[in-house]
């Protein structure tokens, strides 16, 4: 099985988020599995030199991009036994960051033609083309359009990944003639609400789509999660799956894991009181019997932080301490620093993130809150449990496939449905009643033997990539 995976960032190159953790842990996970993964993104100046120092240049060739003909050189380095290719062009991509550019779309569909352009000219000829999010869904669409009269081209099969659907890369009509080069005749394949989309043309130009967790894949059939592309989603069920993402195991490890004051793994946790106690004290809880709530997050409305405004002094008036790292919009930041000089001893609260001080939240708390309003998948409820510390979620997304109610006798964590913070109260209240009853410890070790490693869902990707390797035969 051979897969060029495309995508806009990755670990440890440079990342925003999720994506670049998922572009860097799944083709990792798959190459172990002895898929031969070559993973494609872009150039980026602020790549550290570390990395720069150790790319080897391959090749460079032109890409016809409409009336452009533009330059791309591309280099590769193997890391953690995957090949990961870097298209360079300074026009595009010498500048600071990832993304927020005037011309992104034109960026992009430099970058989603030139994954397609470099395999003209190398030796290496992928059964599946994998693309990430709207950055790099024009490349099957460019795939399609301009090279399946190729026979070198004519077998490849293609798999889109929604990590988010939020973000679609949406731009005026005239992209499709001056940037794309594809004639107004098969307009209707770009166009979406009078514009061009990126993701909505990648989608209907796929073999098959996928989202980062089955219950996501349902709800983008729904008005409210698929933000305008609900229909599109209807339209094209019958290629959408969704495959929940997975943590590095290895990278999050509380038996191992530096950042924390002691080790602790599921055979024997007494080691998490310890790193509670320290945790209590780097933030000021005067209560150290109490349960301590951690909250990761970044800190913007459909994390679910009104509710959580709402309903915070209840929590804390309720007989739990509650740790906050975070930032975000300005409106949260500075209405949580408020409540936190109000209860001093109770409430601590840290604007900004750090990575370091995110493990210790992880390991020395005894619940963890993620209210998300919408969340693909996440992360955090994973690394939570991965440290011992049962998840306080809302039933949405990848969270309703990750976190049951411990109600049924058999679950990891704590979850509320409807949308308000009635309802998470609710649910922190039911779960400080947990944490006082003579089932703590098993509830405990029962999150830390939960395994989300990324080799599950490696094998459920490679499967999908065998599902789609026997379409057209």
């Amino acid at each position: 099985m051979k897969v060029l995976y495309i995508t806009s960032e990755s670990y440890p190159f440079l990342t925003s988020g999720g994506l670049g953790d998922v572009s860097f842990a799944l083709p990792k996970a798959l190459a172990e599995k002895s898929v031969d993964v070559r993973v494609v993104m872009p150039l980026y100046a602020d790549i550290s030199e570390q990395y720069r120092s150790k790319m080897r240049y391959v090749v460079n060739f032109n890409v016809p991009l409409a009336w452009r003909n533009q330059y791309c050189g591309l280099f590769e380095l193997e890391q953690d036994g995957v090949k990961f290719y870097f298209l360079d062009n300074e026009y595009y991509f010498k500048r600071s960051g990832l993304y927020g550019y005037y011309d992104d779309g034109e960026r992009f569909a430099f970058f989603a033609k030139a994954c397609i352009e470099m395999l003209n000219n190398i030796s290496f000829h992928p059964d599946v083309i994998h693309a990430n999010d709207w950055q790099s869904a024009l490349a099957p669409v460019f795939l399609n359009e301009f090279y399946r009269d190729n026979p070198k081209f004519y077998s490849i099969k293609t798999l889109l990944t929604i990590h988010n659907i939020q973000y679609q890369g949406i731009y005026g009509r005239e992209v499709m003639t001056d940037i794309l080069g594809i004639h107004p005749a098969h307009g209707s394949l770009l166009e979406y609400g009078g514009n061009i989309n990126y993701l909505k043309a990648g989608i209907a130009s796929v073999d098959r789509v996928n989202t980062v967790s089955p219950r996501y894949a349902e709800e983008l059939k729904e008005p409210y999660f698929a933000c305008g592309l609900d229909g599109l989603m209807r339209d094209n069920a019958f290629k959408l799956c969704g495959i929940l993402n997975g943590i590095d195991r290895g990278v999050y490890d509380p038996s191992t894991d530096s950042a924390l004051d002691a080790s602790f793994d599921s055979s024997d946790f007494s080691g998490k009181a310890k790193c509670k106690k320290s945790l209590a004290a780097e933030f000021g809880l005067t209560d150290t019997d109490k349960p301590i709530i951690g909250l990761v997050s970044r800190l913007v409305s459909h994390k679910g932080f009104d509710l959580v405004k709402n309903a915070l002094e209840y929590i804390l008036a309720s007989g739990m301490n509650v740790v906050l790292l975070g930032s975000g919009d300005y409106e949260y930041e500075s209405a949580f620093s408020a409540l936190a000089e109000r209860h001093q001893g109770s409430l601590g609260v840290r604007i900004g993130f750090d990575g370091q001080l995110a493990r210790r939240i992880y390991a020395g708390s005894d619940l963890f809150l993620m209210p998300s309003l919408s969340e693909p998948c996440g992360l955090a409820q994973m690394i939570a449990l991965r440290y011992g510390t049962l998840p306080i979620v809302h039933r949405v997304g990848g969270l309703y496939d990750s976190v049951t109610d411990c109600g049924d006798g058999e679950g990891n964590g704590f979850t509320f449905v409807d949308v308000t913070a009635d309802e998470l109260l609710g649910a922190c209240i039911r779960a400080k009643n947990a944490f006082y009853s003579g089932e703590w410890q098993t509830l405990v070790k029962r999150a830390l033997d939960c395994n989300f490693s990324w080799d599950r869902s490696a094998d459920r990707y490679l499967q999908l990539y065998e599902e789609i390797q026997k379409l057209w035969e």
